[in-house]
């Protein structure tokens, strides 16, 4: 049976009826009080118990009002706690101490006498990112050990990525590249679908062999099958002397086609019969070549569709499709972005924080590609200065309402986050987000909430 886990927040303040009223509004809100009295006890405290939240005193002896006691307790909580939230209870008189903590570290400061809606809203707050930090940072370590992982057992080809979506895309592509199996790579235009072949075959037993690469898409139809299987002197027009074809160039290696829903039927006929029996024919030659070739092909096509249509052969199909490596678009891949973008930039200039809100929020339906071509054009004319949105010259779509209906305007978090008195649970139960997705849209829209 799954239990929540009990919130607890620590009082250290030497005044007892401090710790009693504190307790007894945080008791009535389902948080576990714990008071301590002296900033040795604290600590000890803070040693054997999982606490979430310290609220801390600012003095703690007798007609001492520095301040210096809190400054050396809050220290050495940053020192052996250091991601662990301190609220500071402070007087007018310690005030301007209070804020060079917050500044150094400190969650937040109330003054004495508090207000008790705002103490109870910045504890829920602290709580609630506390234990959200917490899965962030547990998130985030598993898929950097998994990256890790795959870098360590594989040729990556110094791929940029971050994605769970790319990294479960190289995991399959890695595990089936020693396969002598056809591939086929699937995935828009401008995802890098050839940067997924070449690893492919750089973890092949046939790594050593040649990587030879052919866009179906990219030459005329009369030519493909003289592009693929070669021809002799005379077999069409302007050919005038014999050439060998991408089979042969690639033979003992990797030859990748991509586009290959643009193949022509009879192209298709004489890839099929490749790859059934190794042998082939140049155009315009009776003579029967060999060659021992992996095939990866790569499509934005829908193949079933064109099989259908009578535009693809159903046989040659199976043939090619015996592992599918799906490349999902950059818009699925958000965590690939900006590390694509810093990748792409390599130090010529810095991307400004609207310029990151930018590019995060685009939709990318040229994928890397586009990404690319944007971040060079931004580079060339930043000078060496920030990079701006205005740089990037995204099209108006990045700010088009229906690209994601469920992503709330900056207003419309304000106004939830008002409604809620400032407690990020409900105001995100009332946009209909998770309270990590709304920590994610406060931090990426800079406002402040208590805590």
């Amino acid at each position: 049976m799954c239990r929540r886990k009990m919130r607890t927040v620590l009082i250290i303040d030497d005044n007892p009826s401090v710790g009693e009223a504190l307790s007894l509004a945080l008791s009535l809100h389902e948080i576990r009080p714990l008071v301590a009295l002296t900033p040795e006890e604290g600590l000890a405290m803070l040693a054997r118990e999982n606490v979430g939240v310290v609220i801390q005193d600012m003095n703690f002896t007798a007609d001492t009002t520095s301040g210096e006691e809190g400054v050396a307790l809050f220290r050495a909580i940053r020192e052996q706690h250091p991601d662990l939230p301190v609220i500071l209870l402070t007087a007018w008189t310690h005030l301007e101490t209070a804020v060079e903590l917050v500044k150094a570290g400190a969650a937040d400061y109330l003054a004495k006498p508090w207000d008790d809606a705002k103490l109870l809203a910045t504890v829920e707050n602290l709580l609630e990112l506390s234990e959200s930090t917490r899965e962030v940072a547990r998130s985030r370590n598993e898929r950097r050990r998994r990256r890790e992982n795959l870098r360590s057992r594989y040729e990556l080809d110094g791929l940029v990525f971050a994605s769970e979506a790319m990294a479960q895309t190289l995991e399959l592509a890695c595990q089936v590249a020693r396969s002598e199996v056809p591939v086929l790579i699937t995935g828009p235009n401008g995802a890098g679908k050839e940067r997924i072949a070449a690893i492919i075959h750089a973890n092949s037993a046939v790594k050593r062999g040649p990587f030879i690469a052919v866009n179906c898409g990219a030459l005329p139809g009369e030519l493909i099958e003289a592009e693929l299987f070669g021809a002799e002197a005379g077999a069409y027009t302007g050919a005038n002397k014999a050439r060998e074809g991408r089979f042969e160039l690639a033979d003992g290696g990797t030859l990748f086609l991509d586009e290959i829903g643009n193949l022509p039927l009879p192209g298709q006929m004489k890839l099929l019969r490749v790859l059934e029996t190794g042998q082939f024919e140049r155009l315009g030659s009776g003579r029967t070549r060999h060659a021992k070739v992996r095939v990866l092909s790569a499509t934005n096509a829908d193949l079933k569709a064109m099989i259908k249509a009578g535009t693809f052969r159903e046989d040659l199909y199976y043939r090619l499709n015996v592992i599918d490596v799906n490349l999902p678009p950059l818009s699925d891949r958000i965590d690939d972005i900006l590390p694509l973008a810093e990748h792409f930039l390599d130090g010529r200039a810095e991307l400004g924080d609207a310029a990151r809100e930018a590019l995060l929020g685009y939709p990318w339906p040229g994928n890397v590609r586009e990404l690319k071509n944007a971040i060079e054009r931004a580079a060339l004319l930043s000078g060496g200065r920030p990079i701006t949105p205005e740089l990037l010259n995204l099209p108006a779509v990045a700010a088009s309402p229906s690209r994601n209906l469920d992503e709330p305007s900056r207003e419309s978090v304000e106004a939830a986050l008002a409604r809620a008195d400032g407690v990020v649970s409900r105001a995100a139960q009332s946009l209909g987000l998770s309270r990590q997705a709304l920590y994610r849209r406060i931090e990426r829209y800079g406002l402040a909430v208590s805590g």
